[in-house]
């Protein structure tokens, strides 16, 4: 990655050790217990944790090097290696200006991707699609916030092309931050959704937070962004924009949408696409993808291939075997009302199932306006002619059963309590049922599906 030397202009308030002065460091970590040799050693305070008190443990597993709150007293109990010290007011602070200066050093071509829904899916698609291009680096799983992002950032090999960064938030500021420090080149904008929007106050403001990702970008910088959300339109940007969507005013525009099996066919500007995904809202996603290749210089042909070589972060819309040969599909890595209709309208759309049971969980942070947002999601199911049962599983998704039976014929139960839904569940494992499974990631719905498989 860098040697020590590199470091000293960065952190100048450093103890060196002459006789590494020159040593490489390979890793960065803020985990002790990842140490290998080579490694740069970063501990991070938390409420209830500090890493600074498991120095030794990174030490003995080889950390050449180690960042240190200047405040604390530093007591080596025992030193194998020759360590140097760099010493810092915020440990965190030095995580996220040394990501800064080693993207600077290494100098990739920048995607940042932000919005309410769908980023994983998006960041997925584009990986897929340009990693037989270009050496490709993208987030892994949930590591996309103020620390995880940089520690993205660090996990860069130097013949690094393009960095796939996906941003996520949940108050204003926190994207400007991330944007600060990865300066992207490009940046994509999903949706507009109601995530967060307990903190945010409206879909204004989650407009407004999302579009910070374009603060840090130059008038050489390209946003790409969903041309169908009004809360986009008349965007003040410097640099330039592609719009995607479904209107006809858009720059890339998504027509004739037609649910295969285990696909999504469409079109683009009059050329035909596919994906291995279900539903409307993954032909936008993959649009996005579209446009970034593109404007990479990826043919058409490998972006066709690419988009269907795809390795989905888990619990998105997974297709899973259930007991007697039951389709489970689960689809609670995470939730908003937005995307909780968008995928219950695919639901609606699949074909060759006998029953289609829904089991929707709470949604978390909706605010104080989370009552509409859940008899919202009512009325989508209600216009549904295909699903048989709905059971609702927390705190607040009871008012979802609530409002079907006032106003459905659809048949709905609420459950507080897990073995009581398993055991209820339990007897819709029929063959030819689709039982599908969508909450914010905070219900933890995995764990009643894996008592189904």
């Amino acid at each position: 990655m860098f040697d020590i030397e590199w470091l000293t202009k960065i952190f100048t308030n450093n103890k060196l050790k002459q006789t590494n002065k020159n040593n490489i460091i390979k890793t960065v970590s803020t985990d002790s217990r990842n140490i290998k040799g080579n490694s740069l050693f970063i501990p991070l305070k938390g409420d209830r944790f500090d890493g600074h008190d498991h120095v030794n443990e990174a030490i003995k597993n080889g950390a050449q090097a180690i960042i240190w709150d200047q405040e604390k007293p530093l007591s080596i109990k025992e030193l194998p290696i020759e360590v140097s010290v760099f010493y810092v007011s915020d440990t965190l602070k030095a995580l996220q200006l040394l990501a800064a200066e080693y993207r600077k050093l290494i100098n990739p071509k920048v995607i940042g991707i932000t919005g309410s829904n769908g980023k994983t899916t998006t960041k997925d698609l584009l990986e897929a699609t340009l990693t037989d291009t270009y050496m490709t680096v993208a987030t892994k799983g949930n590591l996309n916030n103020h620390i995880g992002l940089p520690l993205t950032i660090l996990n860069m090999k130097r013949h690094t092309e393009v960095l796939i960064l996906e941003m996520g938030m949940s108050n204003f500021g926190e994207i400007e931050l991330l944007s600060n420090i990865a300066k992207p080149d490009i940046a994509i904008i999903t949706n507009i959704g109601e995530s967060h929007i307990e903190h945010l106050g409206s879909r204004k403001g989650i407009a407004q937070a999302k579009l910070e990702i374009i603060k840090s970008m130059n008038n050489k910088g390209t946003l790409v962004y969903d041309g169908d959300e009004l809360l986009l339109k008349n965007i003040e940007f410097k640099g330039n924009v592609i719009a995607c969507g479904f209107s006809p005013t858009n720059t890339e525009l998504i027509t004739d949408i037609k649910l295969t099996t285990n696909s999504t066919e469409f079109y683009v500007n009059d050329m035909f696409f596919k994906v291995p995904l279900l539903g409307r809202h993954h032909a936008k996603n993959a649009t996005f993808v579209i446009a970034v290749a593109r404007l990479l210089n990826v043919n058409d042909e490998k972006i066709k291939r690419g988009l269907n070589q795809i390795n989905l972060t888990n619990m998105r819309f997974e297709l899973l075997v259930g007991r007697n040969n039951t389709t489970l599909i689960n689809d609670a890595y995470n939730a908003s009302p937005t995307s909780m209709k968008a995928s219950i309208e695919v639901v609606e759309e699949l074909e060759g199932y006998k029953e289609k049971i829904l089991v929707l969980g709470d949604i978390l942070e909706l605010g104080s306006d989370f009552k509409q947002y859940y008899q919202d999601i009512s009325k989508t199911i209600n216009k549904m002619d295909t699903i048989s049962e709905v059971y609702t599983y927390g705190e607040k998704s009871h008012l979802i059963n609530e409002y079907l039976k006032d106003n459905s014929n659809i048949n709905s139960r609420h459950f507080t309590d897990e073995s009581s839904l398993v055991k209820e569940l339990d007897k819709q494992l029929i063959k030819d049922n689709l039982l599908f499974f969508k909450a914010s990631r905070g219900i933890k719905l995995e764990n009643i599906i894996n008592q189904l498989k």
